[in-house]
Parts: structure tokens; C-alpha cells; sequence
């Protein structure tokens, strides 16, 4: 959409930009990236309090946007840099007073379109016009955190605003770099500060905000934004933001109000719908619910995620519900969303020839929708076996990109599988695994608990649920997470997402690290402690952990400094799980290179759960997942059993796809005799037959 815009701007020809993207804004209103275009082009042009404007005008839009608030603090660098390089240059004789700003300038557009190597060259030569000048620092700073270096950021722009305490620019750098880090405190601490020289900011106040609700202060977080939302220029999506703190801080009606207007201006988006729903939940509205939404589809009845919300307020698959999809469907009679979930309907009805026409009808419409084709393959697997692989064959060389012909080939081997070939199956997923290792994390190296343990300190009284949840690839530890998460437990699964916490429970090298004397356990676990707060824990509270790895070498500091803890192991048979990791991967994208290294690999693994079993090194309960993986309340009893508190069951369509039942292995045992083989023995010393 933008393509020309960004092309003049790659040239440099700000007046064919400028005019490209007044056109996109004047055309999209409503979107941020057409606003932060525009910005680029002013800034381009030379305009630059207008740049300023137009970012702020993209973060009204778009209030939850790090890269917007970080252009937002560079376009105050570039907003004020000419008159304060002049003044600087002015000191300095000799010098060429329009060098300095063109350089810094010029630096700014490079961290703009990320070449970091041309900005760090550009800032280098503008260092040695002005070298202690406060936007060199700015820009230093900016360039570590830019690289993943936010100790060094930290270290650059601490040091400057010592020097420039009250340079503005400095301490927006200076916030995003505690922001980098991780220490959201420090981040908050100076930006409340900015704040109070700027009142009237709104990307200040949405920055406070999600410092505040990221340190498990929802309810702050609204009342720091709450006055933006009379102001003329707020923005749907600032309401839906309030809104979803609001359902954070346990106030349901209020979110409800804020989040019923943004919907109302905003019908199509699905973050909205999503709070909106959860408020109606919350507060027993099922009947304005379906109103609202009711009169909301007369005027919209293209947004798919509308008709969904209506059907949540329906018993499943009830008579309710079939007189919303047949609604939807004369609405939108080639929706394949509504094929499917007419689809949902028949099969819960037992109408199999029905479901399956309706299912051909969509792969009409599109012929690589993978939930149609599977219900199709369904069909052929219960009356053609050989039939259902050759029409996943043909899929396969018909596909017209070398991902979904990788999809596809993990769907013939789930069809095979079926239709009772595990060699090919197992030969099939192998090859996939294989092609895409060197994309995966290699498989951590196990250290050992060792028998030198120091020993269990004696937990505190008072101290909060302290769990740390983890399994093994394959184990289906992601269930216990997903039911946990579902049911509102105080777990934190941020060790998957995007920003991990960087702590000894983290890191591969931990293990060498306390086996070999080089780290303090007590240390590691106090900055894991630190950490809590920035991951939304409140000290004093409750939190399950949601581990990525485990090595007992951790054991090192969990006994003497963490006694209050609590592991839940995920566990099935070792070669169900082996199964599972070959089928369908793992949540931690580690490297299968091979399923004889994978097996290996897993059996000691697996030893050390056996040895912290058998030799009770730190309270723990093995969760066994066992004939249970697809029955959401045995999942939630397990769960309550193993913590001693009650959890609740989530719907079974919400645990994820179902997966290859427990003890399918031995329908493998001759593909995989080998593997098996390494297996066996830690399975029959966690509990499980030989054969």
C-alpha cells in the first residue's frame, strides 16, 4: 500500500513522498501507518514540529506501538537539534555551523530505516565536531539498544544525563533503555518525570501506563490514561486499551463502557471484540451482548470476528446456535468461516454427509483451506484409506509454496499415520524435522544434579505459591499452561514470547555455570525474584513460572535459596513423547536432527526427572498426562491435586489440536525399534511398562 511512499523516501525526494503520503492519510485516516509515513516524509522535507505531530497523531492510533514511541523520542532529537547545535557551534571556531546538524540529521534517518552501520558512522563523524554534545550520546545510546546492548545503553546515557541532568532528549533515550533492559521501575521513574514537564503529552501517559500494567498495576495504568479519553483526538484504539486494562484491574463495568464505544466506532477489530466479550462474561450480560452485537452485524455483516462473538452467547451448537449460522450464512453466503462453522454444527449433530459436503463446497472456494481438507481427508480415512494419502499427495505437488508444501507433507504423515503405514509416517516427519534444524535451537546440554546438593533450607512461613511448570518436549506440558492461563492462574509464560526474562532459569549456561562454581546462587535467585515485578507479579503474590528448560543442576540454588518453590513435571511415556515431538514439534523450537539423537537426548533428560523422583532433591509433583490429554477436567483435577488449590476446567476446543493418543507408540515399536530401545529403560524407571 505504501510502496510508493517508501520509494520516494528511499530516493530522497520529499516532495513526490510528502505528497504520496498526504494522500494515504487523507485515504486512511484511521491508520497509523499512514501517519507515521507522513511523519517520515516531513521529516524528509524539513519540517519537522509537523513530524513531530504526525507521530503523535500515528501513537493516538496506535498507542501500544514501542517502535512508534521510539521514532517519537528520535523526532524530538531532530526537533530540537538545529538551534542547540548552532548554539554549540557557535562556542567552537572554525567550524562549519551547518556540518554538525546535517550530520546528526543524517544519523537519525539512518536509525530511522535501520542501517545501524551507516548511523554509527555518521554519529562518529558529528562526535568529532562536537564530541560531548548531548545528541551524540542520544544517539550512541539509542544505536546499543537498537543491537540488543541495553547494559551499554544504560551505561552511555546514565553517564550523559549526569552531565545534561535536565536535557530532555537524554532522559527519553535514557527510559527507553531501563525499557530495554527490562527495568521498568527505573523506565517509569523517568518518564513520570518527563511527564510532569509535559502534562498534555499522550505517548508519555501511554508509555507510564503500560510501565505500570506491566508491573502488575492495571488499575493505575487506567487512571494515569483516563483523562486522555475526553480529549478530542482519542482514538478508538486508546479506548480499547483502557478498556483492557480496566478487565485487568477487576473493573468489569467500567471496561464495559469504554470498550462498548470503541467497538462502536471500531467494529471490525478484533482486539476490541475480544475484551468486549470477556466483559459481557464477567458481568452476566449475555442479553445486552446479543443485542449490541445483533444490531452491530445488521450494519457490518462482513466482519467475521462479529458473528463469532454472537456465537459465543449460544449453548454449543444448540438451536441457538444454528439460527446464527444460518443468519450468517444468507449474509455472507461464500464465507468460508461461515461454511465452517456450519460445518461445527453438523458434526455435533451427527450429519457427517452434511458437514462433509459443506466441506467440499469450501475447498471450491479455496482449495488450500487446511481445515476443510482435513475434514475431507476425515471422510475418505473412514471409508478409503489409501484414497485419503493419494488426495494429500496430490496436494503436496500441487502446492504453490515450499511452506505449505511443508505443511502438507506434515498432514500426509498425520495421514498415513491414520491410515495405518507408521514407517512412511515416521520417515515423513523425520524428513521435515531434518530440513528445518538449522533453524531450531540446539538441544541444551544436561549438566547433573550431582551428589554434592547443598541442602533444602527450611521455606518461610508466609511465603506465596511459588510454582515452576515445566515438561519435556512431547510431554503436552503446553495443556497444563493453556489451562491455567484460561482459568486466570498468576501464570507467567513470557519465557516463549518475544521478551524473556534474562535469568539463570532462562540462560543454557546456568548449569556449567553453578557446577563449575563460576555464578552465586543466591545471587540468581534474588535477581530472579527482582524480576517479578517487571513480569507483572506484585511482591507477596502468587506465581506460576513457566519454565523453557530444566537441568537438577539448578538444584544448586533452588534448595538453599528458593525452598518455598513447588515443580510441576509434565510426564508421559517417554516414547508417546517422542512420538508427539516427531508429530507435531515442541513449544521450544528445539533442533530434531535426527530421531536416534532426539531419543538420546531425551533419555537423559528424562533420568534426571527420574533421579529427582526417586531421590525427593526438591519438592515436586509428576503430573502425568497420561490417557488424560484430551479431557479437560481430569487436566484441571491433576492440576488441583498437584498444587493443592482448585483449578477450574476450560472447554476441550481450547487445550489445542488433539494429538496421538496415549500408548500409540506401540503402533510404532518396529519403525522406531531403535530409539524405543534408548527409551526404555527410563521409562520403566518413571513407572511405565517395558512393552
Amino acid at each position: 500500500m505504501y510502496e510508493n511512499i517508501t520509494d520516494a523516501l528511499r530516493r530522497g525526494a520529499a516532495d513526490e513522498a510528502l505528497a504520496a503520503a498526504r494522500e494515504a492519510v487523507a485515504q486512511q485516516p484511521q491508520d497509523a501507518q499512514a501517519h507515521r509515513m507522513l511523519a517520515a516524509a516531513l521529516r524528509l522535507a524539513g519540517q519537522l514540529p509537523a513530524s513531530l505531530e504526525a507521530i503523535d497523531a500515528a501513537i493516538a492510533l496506535d498507542p501500544e506501538s514501542a517502535d512508534l514511541h521510539l521514532e517519537r523520542a528520535a523526532a524530538l532529537v531532530r526537533n530540537r537539534q538545529l538551534d542547540e547545535a548552532e548554539q554549540a557551534l557557535a562556542r567552537s571556531s572554525g567550524l562549519d555551523p551547518n556540518m554538525f546538524p546535517a550530520y546528526t540529521l543524517q544519523a537519525q534517518l539512518a536509525l530511522g530505516r535501520g542501517d545501524l552501520e551507516e548511523a554509527e558512522r555518521l554519529t562518529r563523524t558529528a562526535a568529532r565536531i562536537v564530541p560531548d554534545h548531548p545528541q551524540i550520546a542520544a544517539l550512541e545510546g539509542t544505536l546499543a539498544l537498537r543491537r540488543g546492548d541495553a547494559d551499554r545503553a544504560l551505561s552511555i546515557l546514565t553517564a550523559a544525563t549526569r552531565r545534561d541532568p535536565d536535557d530532555a532528549v537524554l532522559q527519553h533515550s535514557l527510559g527507553f533503555a531501563y525499557l530495554g533492559a527490562g527495568h521498568h521501575a527505573f523506565a517509569e521513574q523517568v518518564f513520570r518525570r518527563l511527564r510532569e514537564k509535559q502534562p498534555d503529552s499522550l505517548s508519555l501517559r501511554i508509555l507510564l501506563a503500560q510501565l505500570m500494567a506491566r508491573q502488575g498495576r492495571p488499575g493505575d495504568a487506567v487512571d494515569e490514561l483516563q483523562p486522555l479519553l475526553s480529549r478530542s483526538d482519542a482514538s478508538p484504539a486508546l479506548r480499547r486499551l483502557v478498556g483492557e486494562l480496566a478487565l485487568g484491574a477487576g473493573r468489569d463495568a467500567q471496561a464495559r463502557e469504554h470498550l462498548l464505544q470503541a467497538l462502536r466506532e471500531q467494529p471490525a477489530d478484533p482486539r476490541t471484540i475480544s475484551a468486549m466479550v470477556e466483559a459481557w462474561r464477567r458481568l452476566g450480560a449475555a442479553d445486552e451482548a446479543n443485542r449490541t452485537l445483533d444490531a452491530l452485524l445488521e450494519a457490518n455483516p462482513q466482519h467475521v470476528e462479529l458473528w463469532r462473538a454472537r456465537l459465543v452467547f449460544e449453548p454449543f451448537a444448540g438451536d441457538g446456535a444454528r439460527a446464527v449460522v444460518e443468519r450468517w450464512r444468507v449474509a455472507e453466503p461464500e464465507s468460508v468461516p461461515a461454511l465452517m462453522a456450519a460445518i461445527t454444527i453438523h458434526d455435533a449433530h451427527g450429519e457427517r454427509e452434511q458437514a462433509a459436503a459443506l466441506a467440499r463446497k469450501v475447498i471450491g472456494i479455496d482449495p488450500e483451506y487446511m481445515p476443510a481438507q482435513t475434514r475431507v481427508i476425515d471422510a475418505l480415512l473412514e471409508t478409503d484409506p489409501q484414497a485419503a494419502v493419494e488426495h494429500v499427495e496430490g496436494m503436496v505437488s500441487a502446492a504453490g509454496s515450499e511452506q505449505a508444501r511443508r505443511d502438507l507433507r506434515r498432514m500426509l504423515g498425520r495421514t498415513l499415520d491414520l491410515a495405518g503405514d507408521p514407517a512412511t509416517a515416521a520417515a515423513t516427519w523425520a524428513e521435515l524435522h531434518a530440513e528445518v534444524a538449522s533453524t531450531r535451537f540446539p538441544l541444551p546440554p544436561r549438566g547433573r544434579g550431582g551428589p554434592d546438593l547443598p541442602a533444602l533450607a527450611q521455606p518461610p512461613a508466609d511465603a506465596p505459591l511459588t510454582v515452576l511448570l515445566w515438561g519435556a518436549p512431547g510431554s503436552l506440558f503446553e495443556r497444563l499452561a493453556t489451562n491455567l492461563s484460561l482459568v486466570r492462574a498468576p501464570i507467567r509464560s513470557d519465557r516463549f514470547g518475544p521478551q524473556p526474562p534474562h535469568d539463570f532459569l532462562q540462560r543454557f549456561r546456568s548449569a556449567d555455570e553453578l557446577l563449575g562454581g563460576t555464578a552465586d546462587p543466591a545471587a540468581m535467585v534474588e535477581q530472579w525474584r527482582q524480576a517479578l515485578p517487571a513480569r507483572g507479579v506484585q511482591p507477596g503474590a502468587p506465581v506460576i513460572d513457566l519454565l523453557l528448560l530444566w537441568d537438577n543442576a539448578v538444584l544448586h540454588a533452588l534448595r538453599p535459596h528458593l525452598p518455598e518453590g513447588l515443580l510441576l513435571v509434565a510426564l508421559r511415556d517417554p516414547r508417546d513423547m517422542l512420538l508427539d515431538w516427531l508429530a507435531w514439534g515442541s513449544a521450544a523450537p528445539y533442533a530434531m536432527e535426527s530421531i536416534e539423537a532426539a531419543a538420546q537426548w531425551l533419555a537423559g533428560l528424562l533420568e534426571q526427572v527420574a533421579e529427582l523422583h526417586e531421590g525427593d532433591l526438591y519438592p515436586h509433583r509428576l503430573v502425568r498426562l497420561d490417557g488424560i490429554e484430551e479431557d479437560p477436567a481430569a487436566i484441571a483435577a491433576a492440576l488441583s491435586d498437584a498444587m493443592g488449590v482448585q483449578v477450574g476446567a476450560v472447554p476441550a476446543n481450547q487445550l489445542g489440536s488433539r494429538r496421538l493418543p496415549s500408548g500409540h507408540w506401540r503402533a510404532y515399536a518396529e519403525a522406531l525399534e531403535g530409539p524405543f530401545a534408548m527409551l526404555a529403560p527410563v521409562a520403566q524407571r518413571l513407572g511405565y511398562p517395558a512393552d
